[in-house]
């Protein structure tokens, strides 16, 4: 077993009086002291060597910390290190077996404890250096969130979102400096939210409450076909349902949407999990525009979208755990591309309306096997003062798992 060289030891407001005997002992037998100003400025100035977070990416100062380990090293963060904290990034270069990680309670467990909800009946998510956006997926009927705000201007975007889509009666809460001198609580409702003195180190508290006409995005696969723009080229909610069904989304897995019209498959296979992935590929310059506003829009603006015409678009893209033809399966070596990307387990769904395309599937599902279906879907729709069925055009689908 390697040494335990690296220490990683949570820090409330309530500073270094605040932690237990381990914890501080960490700190004050380590040979160098690693953390922001802030929490740097809580350590003794007793001449040890110190190192200050980068301005660029964390990751930068990785190389250096290893330089070190042939001393003891102890980075200071905030509450829980593993909870969306610095000891996720470092556990990712470091090994488990060289790190000690000592947390102390999370914002999360401070801000349940302060307004009586259960931790496990609670969505949580972080803000600190992402878009607002991302909230979008979280909000439903009746669900409780805690954000990690990104700075004082977090809730009043969130307020924003929510008025928007229809929860006016949300209640917000602002939980400030949670375990020191200069905790405050503050409340109010997304309809009428106007608070400017927000602490930029704040965690929001949201209740979701849906009005009358509240839209309802939730996560199950085959959101309205309205709620996306488009230019005609979306695949259809009960179409896309099955396809998602077939490529299977799974926590912390890629996903390739090629031919990707308005990314429909690609956003909603990011919104079953926080952790799933995608790039979508368009040829179409004002299609990829679309996809991110869409993308925005329906909580998962980090997909990543690429402006280019597939196979050529897909070098150098992250490797997929599946990836989805919704379009060009006659163009010649995509789907070989795509098929070849993929590793042992991996699925392959490709869509189709054409002839030409179907035969291509056709010719696909003779080479690697899976399942070939024809996906038929009517609507009905007003005929005069009666109704009758409209039949949208059969959809042919391959969906096959690489062996």
């Amino acid at each position: 077993m390697n040494r335990r060289w690296l220490s990683v030891v949570g820090i409330g407001e309530d500073g270094l009086d605040g932690l237990a005997p381990a914890a501080r002992a960490l700190i004050d037998n380590a040979d160098v002291l690693v953390g922001g100003v802030r929490h740097l400025d809580l350590a003794p100035d007793d001449g040890r060597e110190r190192l200050s977070w980068p301005r660029g990416a964390l990751t930068d100062l990785i190389p250096q910390l290893k330089e070190r380990s042939d001393r003891g090293v102890c980075v200071l963060a905030t509450g829980d290190p593993m909870f969306y904290g610095i000891g996720v990034t470092l556990a990712r270069f470091i090994a488990a077996d060289e790190m000690t990680v000592v947390p102390a309670p999370s914002a999360y467990a401070l801000a349940c404890a302060r307004l009586g909800w259960a931790m496990a009946g609670v969505e949580t998510l972080t803000l600190h250096g992402r878009p607002p956006a991302l909230v979008q997926s979280f909000i439903q009927p009746g669900a409780r969130l805690l954000i990690l705000s990104d700075g004082a201007e977090t809730p009043g975007a969130v307020a924003a979102i929510l008025r928007e889509r229809g929860y006016d009666d949300s209640q917000l809460t602002v939980l400030e400096h949670m375990g020191g001198a200069r905790e405050r609580i503050v409340a109010g409702l997304a309809r009428d939210w106007a608070m400017s003195d927000i602490a930029p180190f704040n965690t929001l508290a949201v209740e979701c409450v849906a009005g009358a006409g509240a839209v309802l995005l939730p996560r199950v696969p085959g959101l309205p076909d309205d709620a996306y723009r488009s230019d005609g080229q979306l695949t259809k909610r009960e179409v896309r349902a099955t396809t998602l069904a077939a490529l299977g989304p799974v926590p912390g897995q890629h996903l390739w949407d090629v031919g990707a019209g308005a990314g429909s498959v690609a956003i909603e296979w990011m919104r079953v999990h926080p952790t799933c992935t995608a790039a979508a590929v368009e040829r179409e310059p004002n299609r990829a525009r679309t996809i991110s506003d869409n993308a925005t829009a329906l909580g998962t603006p980090r997909l990543d979208v690429i402006s280019g015409e597939a196979p050529a678009a897909l070098e150098g893209l992250g490797a997929p755990d599946a990836v989805f033809v919704g379009g060009g399966v006659t163009t010649p070596g995509l789907v070989e591309t795509c098929w070849r990307a993929l590793s042992t387990g991996g699925r392959l769904v490709a869509n189709a309306i054409t002839v030409e395309g179907e035969s291509a599937l056709y010719h696909w599902h003779e080479k690697i096997g899976g399942a070939l279906v024809r996906i038929a879907v009517s609507r009905a729709e007003p005929v005069g003062g009666f109704a009758g069925w409209r039949a949208l055009a059969p959809v042919t689908q391959l969906a096959a798992v690489k062996p």
